[in-house]
């Protein structure tokens, strides 16, 4: 191994001196053997590492004897070394190469430094001889490299006082040159002195001449003037030049030495540079010869080791030549006794047939007597079988014929049953008629009443006897269903009596409807409430914008009235079309308004510029069409901020003209939409801004000149009601109540939390046509096939079908956990399930945040992601899936997982609003098992979700049958909407009574 040291010493050019430049070769010599590995211990620590492992080494050892090694002594050593410092030294007057730095010598170094391999051992953990040999070696070269970086340091130590000694006559050199540039300076103010004396002569002379010249005096006095005066002055201006000149050019030369001396005092500077590079060098290479002296003692001391270890190691190969001869006997008995051990086992098989072959042979002679008493049995069972197929004959014969002749009969009964139901299809019950069939009585009594084809109180009768269900009017109607509507007019006005009113009449003034207008919940609260409170007998009407991207499939007999109903907005007047329908067994009015601005036909619901002025129009042409339809209703029911304005259009503008009869009911579904807005638009409906922007009014809490809907729609209600009992108590904190928590608490009297129900129609599993299987909670293999079916169509893997699949059916918003659910799919992964979610973003980071996830699951076996509303795969995912996940921030009620429930998917769900109303943790047990039905967590952070969710991985993959039962048990749970309206019911009638109690006293 060569190694050049360079470290570049200075060479500079001085006034009459030569550049000096040497160099040094420094060469380390190898290690004298190869197989040596680099350690970072001793060989003290290499011996009692092989004295603790001597017992653990039970192997046998074949190791060749090596030869004898003489170790060297210690004065061979040196006179080795001395032997190569004279080498070096008589190389002194070669040029002297440092090319790198010390981090490199150091570098080479420490890669030639004593160093230790892992010493073969025997039993005892001895050192071999030959690596002694090889360590020996080591320790010359070692020794050999200390002495030339030694000399190194010695020619070092010359230079650098060479340089010092340069360093002081340069110093000298420069006070020389200073003391000159101190004379230089001193001439040259006597310089300057001199020549402003010589500038004031000039001047007086010129003062002279202008004055002989201007005097016309006698020519003896010019002549003095000029040949006196000028003589003088002229030789002390000759000479004065002259000696400027010449300081002049002693100027110049001055300069010059000046320059020459700053590029000195630069080269002085770059040489202290130099020098203090030099004593850094120094001290690292006396540091270095410092270890490698220690590391040399310590050597030495390991030699003197070496010869004690060298005795031990031959004791110890006579040993294991010694051991090595008795494996050999010992390995040749055992082979002895291995062969005769496999005789005694091919002896031990050869009996063991013989045996077998003994017992077989006396089975077989038991055997054949058997078998021929078996013969004589089975003969006599033939012949008794043969009697049995003839008497089966004979029988099946005789149930041939009783067959045709029941066939007959059956034939001639449903003929009968046909004719029967054809005479009684006129007389049908009036209680099995469908409440489409009444919807549409109503929808066409009210056509007529709008169109003034009928009068106000005929309209009146003929809309109690719809609303009491009347069979005389059903009769009337299906007897001359199929004539002209001027000969069902006419059957209709013989009905003059007065019915007794059945229940109440409420109108729901809504923004959306399942399923013909749906963004959220909202539209499945609207149709399913409604559904139910019409199943009590009450009379139930809706009032919605006609969207232009509403789902008109789901409308039966949609048609437009022959009237125009007029709307006051912006200082004038506006046409509305009505069109009428029946969305899910309800009469529905659409409002289509003839305004410039196109207010509902953006293709959209929501998120359009101008929703306060879209949906504030909207409640007032509902109230409009009310007043001129001259409706009498009891209760009109308003939802969420888009509605929120019926209930001060209400009792500021309609009651004073006329429309008086009903109390007003709102529910708000989410309080984190309140549709604020700026006071000033309140007045484009007709509403007096100043009037209402009070503080006790519809001014909002938190900004003075900005008008709250919903607000409005608390103080100026007789109802107030939210989704959930928990939600309700939430809202009135600061925090859930969003602003509004003073408000809702000052009228706190009118406020309740009412849990939402789902449509048991449209979300049953055992009539969904969705569905791939149908199923219900008493036989749920259908929900397997559903599982398989929904792998197939999104391409999940199939290989297990026990493994579990968790799903997410919700609008990623920040209220929904979105946080939570991108955890939920990488958790479920790392626990062995697959995930599947289905639901889109109007926030468009978020959307395209799960977009890359979905990009990325792509093509994964068990995750997918379809980012979109789709009704039809949501029933599916429902159906397939093993757990439904619900982590939101917030929940005002939630039907998700309701749904899921229903479908056999079990919720795991955060303790918040609607969800802890109706999700309850298995394993609470302050919680009666009966209504345990799912997988709770409080805290909304990943180590809250994933305690549920592996709680739930834990219950379905260890406790099948608890799991089934768990299924069963939720899908029989009623989460339908006969609990929730009779609660709406009860709040109903308590208004309406309050009312007229008011107006009779």
């Amino acid at each position: 191994m060569e190694m050049k040291i360079s470290n570049c010493f200075p060479t500079q050019k001085w006034c009459g001196g030569a550049p000096f430049s040497r160099q040094v070769n420094v060469r380390f010599y190898p290690l004298p053997s190869q197989r040596l590995l680099p350690a970072s211990s001793k060989m003290r620590q290499r011996r009692n590492f092989s004295l603790q492992n001597k017992k653990k080494q039970t192997k046998t050892i074949n190791i060749e004897r090596p030869p004898d090694v003489d170790l060297q002594s210690s004065d061979d050593v040196d006179s080795d070394t001395e032997k190569m410092s004279k080498r070096s030294l008589s190389s002194s007057n070669q040029e002297v190469s440092i090319e790198e730095n010390v981090d490199t010598l150091t570098e080479t170094k420490s890669s030639d430094e004593i160093t230790y391999s892992s010493v073969d051992s025997n039993e005892e953990g001895r050192p071999s001889s030959v690596h002694l040999k090889d360590l020996i070696g080591m320790i010359r070269n070692a020794e050999k490299n200390i002495h030339l970086l030694n000399e190194a340091r010695v020619h070092a130590l010359e230079e650098l006082q060479k340089v010092l000694g340069e360093k002081e006559d340069l110093h000298g050199k420069i006070n020389i040159l200073e003391m000159k540039l101190a004379e230089t300076d001193a001439r040259l103010r006597v310089a300057s002195q001199e020549k402003i004396h010589v500038e004031l002569l000039e001047d007086q002379l010129e003062k002279i001449k202008n004055e002989l010249s201007s005097s016309r005096g006698s020519e003896e006095n010019v002549l003095h003037v000029n040949n006196s005066v000028p003589l003088s002055h002229s030789d002390s201006v000759n000479s004065l030049s002259e000696e400027f000149d010449s300081l002049r050019k002693e100027n110049i030369l001055l300069k010059q030495d000046l320059q020459a001396m700053k590029s000195g005092l630069s080269l002085v500077k770059e040489t202290d540079e130099r020098i203090l590079m030099l004593e850094k060098e120094r001290s690292v290479l006396e540091s270095s010869l410092s270890e490698l002296e220690s590391k040399l003692a310590a050597s030495q001391e390991d030699v003197s080791e070496l010869s004690s270890l060298k005795l031990e190691c031959k004791k110890l190969y006579e040993k294991v030549e010694h051991l090595q001869a008795l494996l050999a006997k010992a390995t040749k008995q055992a082979d002895q006794a291995l062969s005769v051990l496999q005789q005694n086992q091919e002896l031990r098989k050869k009996v063991d047939r013989l045996e077998e072959s003994l017992e077989e042979a006396s089975i077989y002679k038991l055997s054949s007597e058997k078998l021929q008493q078996y013969n004589e049995q089975m003969q006599q069972k033939i012949k008794l079988l043969d009697e049995r197929l003839q008497r089966s004959d004979e029988e099946i014969q005789s149930y041939v014929q009783l067959h045709q002749d029941s066939v007959k009969e059956f034939q001639d009964t449903l003929d009968n049953l046909k004719n029967e139901t054809k005479k009684k299809a006129l007389d049908e019950p009036v209680n099995e008629m469908p409440s489409e069939f009444w919807s549409w009585l109503l929808l066409m009594i009210e056509g007529w009443s709008m169109e003034k084809k009928i009068s106000k109180d005929d309209a009146k009768l003929l809309r109690e006897l719809v609303w009491k269900r009347d069979g005389s009017i059903c009769d009337a109607y299906m007897s001359c269903k199929e004539k002209n509507d001027r000969e069902i007019l006419a059957a209709f006005l013989r009905f003059t009596s007065s019915p007794t009113r059945p229940g109440l009449h409420i109108i729901h003034i809504a923004a959306e409807m399942a399923p013909v207008a749906k963004v959220g919940g909202l539209g499945d609260v609207v149709a399913g409430l409604g559904k139910a409170l019409q199943e009590k007998g009450h009379l139930v009407e809706i009032v919605l914008p006609k969207y232009d991207c509403m789902q008109y499939e789901s409308i039966k007999d949609m048609k437009v009235l022959d009237v125009v109903v007029e709307s006051y907005f912006d200082g004038r007047l506006y046409k509305n079309n009505i069109w009428t329908g029946i969305v899910e067994g309800l009469p529905v009015y659409f409002i289509e308004p003839q305004h410039p601005g196109k207010f509902f036909c953006r293709g959209q619901l929501y998120g359009e510029h101008d929703d306060f002025k879209r949906f504030s129009f909207f409640s007032r042409v509902a109230l409009e069409l009310l007043l001129q339809a001259e409706k009498r209703p009891d209760i009109i029911h308003c939802h969420d901020w888009q509605t929120a304005f019926v209930a001060p259009l209400y009792w500021e503008i309609y009651v004073p003209k006329g429309l008086d009869s009903a109390r007003i009911c709102f529910t708000c579904h989410n309080f984190e939409y309140q549709g604020t807005a700026a006071a000033s638009e309140l007045t484009s409906c007709g509403l007096d801004a100043y009037h209402l922007n009070k503080p006790d009014r519809m001014q909002d809490n938190s900004a003075n000149d900005r008008i709250n809907p919903v607000k409005g729609a608390i103080v100026f209600s007789n109802i107030v009601t939210t989704v959930s009992p928990t939600y309700a108590q939430e809202v009135r904190s600061a925090q859930g109540g969003k602003g509004l928590h003073a408000t809702i608490n000052s009228h706190s009297k009118k406020f309740a939390g009412i849990l939402n129900g789902i449509d048991t129609d449209a979300w049953n599993p055992a009539s969904d046509n969705f569905l791939k299987v149908q199923y219900s909670a008493s036989d749920i293999d259908g929900k397997i096939q559903n599982k398989e079916a929904l792998r197939r169509l999104l391409g999940l893997s199939s290989s297990d079908f026990r493994q579990p699949l968790v799903s997410c059916i919700t609008r990623l918003v920040p209220q929904k956990g979105v946080h939570l659910i991108r955890h939920a799919i990488y958790r479920t992964l790392e626990l062995g399930g697959q995930f599947v979610l289905l639901g889109s973003s109007p926030v468009p980071h978020i959307q395209r945040e799960f977009e890359d996830i979905g990009n990325h699951f792509q093509n994964h076996e068990h995750a997918r992601l379809v980012l979109k509303y789709d009704e039809a795969l949501s029933h599916l995912i429902y159906a397939a899936s093993d757990m439904l996940i619900i982590p939101s921030i917030f929940e005002p009620c939630g039907l998700t997982q309701m749904i899921a429930m229903r479908y056999g998917s079990i919720p795991i769900a955060r303790k918040t609003g609607g969800l802890n109303d109706s999700v309850f943790d298995v394993d609470d047990d302050s919680i009666p098992l009966q209504f345990r039905n799912g997988f709770t967590f409080v805290t909304a952070d990943e180590q809250g979700f994933n305690n549920a969710l592996e709680r739930a991985f834990n219950y379905y993959m260890n406790n099948a049958e608890t799991w089934k039962e768990l299924v069963q048990k939720d899908m029989s749970i009623d989460f339908s909407w006969d609990s929730s309206a009779s609660q709406y019911e009860e709040l109903y009638e308590k208004a309406v009574l309050r009312a007229r109690a008011a107006s009779r006293s």
